[in-house]
């Protein structure tokens, strides 16, 4: 009866045990499956969505001006159509990224070199921002999840800097630490509202509260500071057992022998 007993209990150890394991595999995919949606609700905010609104804006005011002035009319309406293939050329953009992973290599530096290069090229007219990335410490490869959500949230400061700041300079920061990764993102425009960095965003604008999400999704923590007049710094904190891709993968492992 006792080697019955010890041995029911067995089986119902190893039944309670791959319960628990198909369990915690369908919140993981779950929750995989929320994230993703959200990637993309945040993918179509960056591009196609404030591409089309800026559209329309210039669309409007196209209209506005006929009939009275029909030359400056026409000037604007010639803007828009250009404005519209930037728009097309950046939903394109979104959609690649949506089915690959954002960045072909690990190297940040490069990345956010080769992404102020892109905004200055598309500036237009008028002053354009000098853009420099700065490095502390010795950089190090990073979980490719984490490499390209901090890319993502790169690529939304700087765009702000760019289009909407009137920033003479923008500076990239990354620093490498063994207990944590950062990213500070600086430029000396215009800056925010103070009730606009209480609030996460501006009435129909959800970039600075996308970010936000972005950075809390995978466990960083992101700090914006500004004020009027005095420009904006945007800051990136990362556990290093988060951010980097050995500590990811020993996390990772331990996860799976341990399901407990």
């Amino acid at each position: 009866m006792i080697i019955a007993g010890l041995l029911v209990c067995s089986v119902l150890a190893v039944y309670y045990y791959r319960v628990r394991r198909l369990e915690q595999q369908f919140h993981i995919r779950l929750g995989e499956r929320l994230g993703e949606r959200t990637r993309i609700a945040r993918e179509l905010h960056d591009s196609m969505l404030q591409g089309f609104q800026g559209l329309m804006f210039r669309l409007q005011a196209v209209r506005d001006m006929l009939p009275a002035r029909p030359t400056e009319a026409m000037d604007a309406l010639e803007t828009a159509l250009d404005k519209g293939d930037q728009a097309i050329a950046e939903g394109r953009e979104a959609v690649q990224a949506l089915r690959s992973s954002t960045l072909a290599g690990n190297d940040l530096v490069q990345t956010l070199t080769a992404l102020g290069e892109e905004l200055a090229s598309t500036a237009g007219s008028g002053q354009v921002p000098t853009c420099r990335v700065v490095v502390e410490g010795k950089p190090r490869a990073l979980d490719a999840v984490v490499r390209d959500e901090v890319y993502r949230i790169a690529r939304e400061a700087f765009r702000n800097a760019f289009r909407h700041s009137r920033a003479r300079a923008v500076e990239a920061e990354i620093t490498y630490g063994d207990l944590l990764l950062s990213l500070r993102i600086r430029d000396d425009g215009t800056g925010v509202d103070a009730p606009v960095l209480v609030q996460g965003h501006r009435p129909g604008h959800w970039g600075l509260q996308g970010m936000r999400e972005r950075a809390t999704s995978f466990g960083g923590q992101l700090n914006v500071w500004s004020e009027l007049g005095a420009g904006t710094e945007v800051e990136l904190i990362i556990p290093g057992a988060i951010a980097y891709a050995t500590a990811a993968e020993r996390g990772r492992f331990q996860f799976i022998q341990d399901p407990g």
